[in-house]
C-alpha cells in the first residue's frame, strides 16, 4: 500500500529507462488505484503489469475485492496471490489462495503464489512441512499445464520488510524443497521448467548471490521496488 497515482507515475518513469535493456521479465505490480496511471506509461516499454490481488467470483457482493475483468481491462498480465500479508492480516487460506489462482487462470491472468514459513516455524525446524502443506493446498486441482502459467514465490514471512534475508543456501534450500513437492504432485519435467522466485529483502546488494543459486529462478521484490534505481539494480543486477 504504497504511492498515490501521481508518485506511481514519477516512479515508473524514472524506471523505464533504468530497465528497457534487462534480461529479465520485468513486472510491476501496483495498488489498484495506480493500474491506469501505470497501464498507460508502460506502454510499449518492456515492462508487464500486475495487481496485488483478485477474486474468485466475477462480480456480487464482495465489497472491497477485485474480479479478473477488471483488470485485464487496465492491461494486467499477472497477479500475487496468498501474499503473507494477505495470509497474516486478511485471512487467506490455502484455499482462498487456491480459488483466487484458479479464477486468475481461467481468465487468463497469470498468477504469482506465494509460500513461506514465520519465524516460530523456522524456529521450530517445520519450514519444510510449511511451504510442502502450502503448495498441495494451493495447487490443488491444477493441471501441469495451468502451473506452467503460474509463478510460485517463496517468501519467508519473518524476511518480509524487515531488512533480514534468509541465507542464499537456505533459500535455496528451502525452494529445491518446494520443487519436489511440486514434483511429487506433477511430474520432475513440469517442476524444473516451474519458475521459482525468492521474495523477502532482495536488494542490489545481495541480488547476485541470491539469483547464483541454482534453485532460485527470479525475485519477488518489496521495498526495493519503491526506488527506481533500487529495484534496477535488482534486475540489472
Amino acid at each position: 500500500m504504497n504511492m498515490t497515482p501521481s508518485q506511481a507515475k514519477e516512479l515508473v518513469k524514472d524506471l523505464i529507462p533504468l530497465v528497457k535493456d534487462a534480461q529479465c521479465e520485468v513486472v510491476i505490480c501496483p495498488p489498484y488505484i495506480d493500474l491506469p496511471v501505470v497501464s498507460e506509461m508502460i506502454k510499449d516499454t518492456n515492462i508487464k503489469l500486475g495487481a496485488q490481488n483478485v477474486h474468485w467470483a466475477d462480480k456480487g457482493a464482495f465489497t472491497g475485492e477485485v474480479a479478473a475483468d477488471m483488470l485485464k481491462e487496465y492491461g494486467v498480465e499477472y497477479v500475487i496471490i496468498g501474499h503473507s500479508e494477505r495470509r497474516q492480516y486478511f485471512g487467506e487460506t490455502d484455499e482462498t489462495v487456491n480459488k483466487r489462482a484458479k479464477k486468475a487462470l481461467e481468465a487468463g491472468l497469470k498468477p504469482i503464489i506465494c509460500v513461506g514459513e514465520t519465524l516460530e516455524q523456522r524456529e521450530a525446524n517445520i519450514t519444510n512441512e510449511i511451504v510442502t502443506a502450502q503448495i498441495n493446498g494451493d495447487l490443488a486441482g491444477f493441471s501441469a499445464e495451468e502451473l506452467l502459467n503460474c509463478v510460485i514465490a517463496y517468501e519467508p514471512i519473518w524476511a518480509i520488510g524487515t531488512g533480514k534475508t534468509a541465507t542464499k543456501e537456505d533459500a535455496n534450500d528451502t525452494i529445491a524443497v518446494i520443487r519436489n513437492a511440486v514434483a511429487k504432485l506433477f511430474d520432475e519435467d513440469t517442476a524444473s521448467k516451474l519458475r521459482i522466485q525468492y521474495g523477502g529483502s532482495m536488494k542490489p546488494s545481495n541480488a547476485h548471490d541470491l539469483m547464483s543459486m541454482p534453485e532460485i529462478d527470479g525475485g519477488l521484490i518489496g521495498g526495493a521496488s519503491l526506488k527506481a534505481a533500487d529495484f534496477a539494480g535488482v534486475v540489472n543486477y
